[in-house]
């Protein structure tokens, strides 16, 4: 079985469709990668563990899987939309844990009574 009819079978045995699989996966790869190499999200290198995955998944469908010449452009706009949906929410998680990790583990104010 090739990357492509795992994907195929990831797809057809959760219902989920590919670009919440992507989503999915990202955070999957970041979080995965920070536990392994036991650095916080605030690092780039989880981050970019991501990248390398989002990039070299889709070299692999670009190389493996012909589009039709007529749909070259619809394919390459798929290709950059796929990597849009893997990266904003590491991204997003590389910003806040790197800017701002009081977001993620302020204490809650004490109330006055």
């Amino acid at each position: 079985m090739d990357w492509y009819e795992i994907k195929n079978w990831l797809e057809l045995s959760t219902g989920l469709p590919r670009d919440s699989l992507h989503i999915y996966a990202g955070i999957g790869v970041q979080l995965f990668v920070a536990l392994v190499s036991r650095r916080s999200l605030a690092s780039t290198v989880p981050w970019l563990f991501v990248v390398f995955a989002a990039f070299a998944n889709e070299f692999y469908d670009y190389s493996v899987v012909q589009a039709p010449q007529n749909r070259e452009a619809t394919y390459f706009a798929e290709s950059i939309s796929d990597i849009w949906n893997t990266l904003l929410l590491p991204t997003l998680f590389l910003v806040i844990a790197r800017f701002w990790p009081n977001w993620l583990t302020a204490k809650p104010k004490k109330r006055k009574n």
